[in-house]
């Protein structure tokens, strides 16, 4: 699997892949998801500190995702809010307001809004209240111990929109930084997988799906 730099965009990794949409998640709003176990790894303390102030929500209390231009906004929102599912997401405004979250959480992290999106796709099926077998929460999936780990100890937090973006976008961002930028490896760790294929290959697929322009 090729490297891809720590610190750029994620964009086009994926235009090579086929074309699938995978989805085999439950239809249970408070059901159990498909995937999300991340383990447990000790992090060194000045990790273990940047990504406490990666999550922390005072860091910037008013956030705006980026756009070229206003046209380009209306364009995306317009674009990406017509493949949500309407079962969970059924009013527009809810829609753009994920959509926004989810752009200006993954800018932050230094990812592909498009990536997320698709990682979401593949965890939660934009499920807010999703929850795993092994117990991950949200949207992203994110397992409770990441709370207590870098931030303050209120897993409860993990089914609000915000906060579970936040923590998602930067374990994800954390865990490409520690494969140096292989998204395969990366992937794997975040769903507790690594080694196995079958999870980041189906991002990777719902991914090149949410790219502007493709089918959805």
């Amino acid at each position: 699997m090729k490297r891809l730099p720590t610190r750029v965009p994620l964009a086009r990794a994926a235009l090579g892949l086929a074309f699938a949409f995978a989805l085999g998640l439950g239809p249970v709003a408070h059901g159990p998801a498909r995937a999300g176990n991340q383990q447990y790894e000790p992090l060194g303390a000045a990790v273990r500190s940047a990504l406490a102030k990666a999550v922390d929500p005072a860091a910037d209390p008013v956030p705006q995702a980026r756009f070229a231009s206003v046209g380009e906004k209306v364009d995306w929102l317009s674009a990406m809010s017509s493949r949500l599912p309407r079962r969970w997401k059924p009013e527009y405004r809810q829609r753009v307001d994920f959509l926004e979250a989810v752009r200006y959480e993954a800018q932050r992290a230094g990812l592909d809004p498009h990536l997320v999106l698709g990682l979401i796709e593949v965890e939660s099926n934009f499920r807010r209240y999703a929850i795993s077998h092994a117990g991950a929460r949200g949207y992203m999936q994110v397992m409770p111990f990441w709370t207590t780990l870098i931030g303050d100890a209120d897993a409860s937090k993990l089914f609000d929109m915000r906060a579970n973006l936040r923590y998602g976008c930067t374990i994800l961002r954390h865990y490409l930084d520690l494969e140096r930028g292989n998204l395969y490896r990366a992937l794997g760790r975040y769903n507790g997988s690594l080694g196995r294929p079958e999870y980041p290959n189906a991002v990777l697929r719902a991914w090149k799906r949410w790219q502007p322009g493709e089918a959805a």
